[in-house]
This record gives structure tokens, C-alpha cells and sequence, in this order.
């Protein structure tokens, strides 16, 4: 079987097991699930986010970088020795600490941003509220 047939038989039987594909908005603007096509800040569900992207971020600082030292070691043996595989070893170590940080950033990020959207809803919050009891609409709505 050639490349081309392969490739067609793959793309006919992934195509066969698609169940939806999102190529442009819902009609229903609340998206089918009848909340009135609305902005809903979940403060438990974005909290709980928030805070296993932090726990996710302290594990990786240390998980992440536990072998480096026996790795560099390794590399050292290996390249003293003569084998090409040391130098390898040590660029497949570098790489990996790069993809570690970059992680680790990002979980830095998601965790702040998430903290400072909770934190920033709270105080629009308080903002409105006092607002609205200090306008003459609030005489109304009791």
C-alpha cells in the first residue's frame, strides 16, 4: 500500500469517528446549556484552578530539576570516556530545563492571572453594590 493510500485510509477513518467539530458559533447563544448565553465567574471552580496551578508550579521547580545533577554527572563520565552520547546527554538535559521553566512560567501565570480575576471581580463587586445602595435605584428595588 502506498503512502497516499495510507494516508487516505487514516484521514476516512478518523473523519468516520469525529463526533462534533466547532467550526463556528453555536446559533443557540447560550450555547444549548440554558444559561442565558451569560458570563458566569464560578469563584469555586476558578479558585480551586487557581490553586492546583500553584501546586502544579511548586512541584515542578523541585520535580522538575531532581535528576540535573546525576544527569551533568553522567554526561561528564560519558564525554571523559570518549562517547559522543555525553554531549547528547547533556543537550537532552538542557532542553528538558528549558521546557521545565517555560512550564513552570506558565503556571506561574495561569495562577496569577486567575488570582487577580477573583480578586478584581470581588472589588467590582463591592464597587456596584455601593453604587447602587448610594443611587436612588436602590429605594426601588426593596
Amino acid at each position: 500500500m502506498s503512502f497516499d493510500e495510507e494516508w487516505s485510509a487514516a484521514r476516512a477513518t478518523a473523519t468516520a469517528h469525529v463526533s462534533m467539530r466547532l467550526n463556528q458559533a453555536p446559533t443557540d447563544p447560550g450555547g444549548g446549556s440554558g444559561s442565558g448565553g451569560g458570563l458566569d465567574l464560578n469563584q469555586d471552580h476558578i479558585g480551586a484552578i487557581g490553586s492546583e496551578a500553584y501546586k502544579l508550579h511548586t512541584r515542578l521547580q523541585t520535580d522538575g530539576k531532581h535528576a540535573a545533577t546525576a544527569t551533568a554527572e553522567a554526561a561528564g563520565a560519558l564525554t571523559k570516556e570518549g562517547f559522543a552520547s555525553g554531549a547528547a546527554l547533556l543537550k537532552a538535559n538542557s532542553v528538558w530545563e528549558s521546557q521545565v521553566k517555560t512550564l513552570v512560567a506558565a503556571c506561574a501565570t495561569i495562577s496569577n492571572g486567575l488570582n487577580y480575576s477573583l480578586a478584581s471581580h470581588a472589588k467590582d463587586e463591592q464597587q456596584l453594590h455601593a453604587d447602587f445602595t448610594a443611587s436612588a435605584i436602590d429605594k426601588y428595588l426593596k
